[in-house]
């Protein structure tokens, strides 16, 4: 069965963005993006990818679908960009956003947990949360696998890593090792059972 794998980056004290969503806060080391393009190149957008010269091969994807709240989907919207994680399969979870019929353009739906749950009856690779912490919290007892990179600051408000309740259960951590800029990667599996 697939994985919903929430990959995030977070201040040390839980936030994703400050209290205006914005993330100027977190490292920009080019070193750190580098070494994203090689290890997970899928989590890089596409037209950065190019820039960073990162080679995206499928069959060695971690995730191959890719799922965000429309607050995250919006950015590429306003940069003109209709398909941000090509050749990922995207979906975008918004109650107001329609297709356009633009080329590459993400599946849109309202009911997260329902479409989670069909990804996870087909083939494919992991499913990516990409964000935001609404989403995460609708789909906190779906969460399989949390990959945090934890930047070295405080934002001290701003959006949680999971909006709403805390996460029910235990989480065993897999791995943990320090990245360019400061930033820790810490990944954690559900303790199922």
């Amino acid at each position: 069965m697939r994985e919903l794998i929430y990959f995030i980056a977070t201040s040390i004290d839980g936030r994703i963005a400050d209290g205006d969503g914005a993330t100027d806060g977190f490292s920009t080391d080019p070193e750190l993006y580098a070494a994203l393009a090689r290890e997970v190149p899928e989590s890089i957008p596409a037209h950065l990818r190019e820039a960073l010269g990162a080679r995206l091969d499928p069959a060695r994807a971690r995730w191959t679908t890719v799922l965000m709240g429309r607050r995250t989907y919006q950015p590429a919207l306003d940069a003109g960009i209709a398909s941000p994680y090509a050749p990922l399969e995207q979906i975008v979870v918004s109650r107001t956003l329609r297709p356009s019929g633009a080329e590459g353009e993400p599946r849109f739906v309202s009911d997260p947990v329902a479409v989670v749950r069909e990804l996870r009856e087909r083939e494919g690779g992991g499913i990516w949360l990409c964000g935001g912490g609404e989403l995460a919290g609708a789909l906190a007892d779906e969460i399989d696998r949390l990959i945090v990179k934890v930047n070295p600051v405080l934002l001290g408000d701003g959006v949680p890593l999971l909006g709403g309740p805390a996460m029910p259960g235990p989480w065993r951590l897999e791995s943990t090792r320090t990245l360019p800029g400061g930033v820790v990667m810490n990944e954690y599996v559900r303790a199922r059972g």
